[in-house]
């Protein structure tokens, strides 16, 4: 592996425990001690949620490392535009994905707080992405980044991906 592969990777994985790590471990802990409340059928959706989006985020951060060069966070961007894997079928697999694992959290641990916890991470999500990252993205990637915009939607994954005109991967 090469060296920016490396440092990307390492980097991803620090920012991985810092960013999500705080949000959709320590924040939902906080509040609930891990204890359970609520019915048995509510804690099966809540698992699932977690479990799909834990693989969503891990799927998203290595494509950071392979495909970007860089991680996701703002002091470390990535070198090249990340457009392959689920970046095919929305531009915040991230964000979706933390939001889902709180959701996920607040089915499986009985508490509403976690509800309104994962409106509001998405919410301040929403606002981060319309004032800082889609700006800073048009900037650094230019017509590429417009193109992507264009055909990947921001929030609801569309369920095929279309073949781009000329992203790549």
């Amino acid at each position: 592996m090469d060296r920016r592969k490396v440092r990307a990777a390492v980097g991803t994985t620090v920012f991985l425990v810092l960013a999500p790590g705080v949000v959709a471990g320590l924040g939902p802990w906080l509040v609930t001690r891990w204890r359970m409340h609520g019915p048995l059928a509510l804690h099966v959706v809540g698992a699932l949620l977690i479990a799909a989006g834990a693989f969503v985020l891990l799927h998203a951060y290595v494509r950071f490392v392979v495909e970007g060069l860089g991680t996701p966070a703002p002091v470390a961007p990535p070198e090249r535009l990340v457009v392959g894997g689920l970046y095919r079928h929305v531009r915040n697999p991230i964000y979706i994905a933390v939001t889902a694992t709180l959701v996920g959290q607040a089915l499986l641990f009985g508490r509403l707080e976690l509800l309104v916890y994962a409106a509001a991470f998405l919410a301040v999500c929403a606002a981060f992405v319309q004032w800082y990252e889609e700006p800073h993205l048009a900037r650094k990637f230019g017509a590429e980044y417009e193109a992507y915009r264009h055909e990947v939607p921001a929030w609801w994954p569309r369920l095929r991906s279309r073949p781009s005109r000329g992203l790549t991967p």
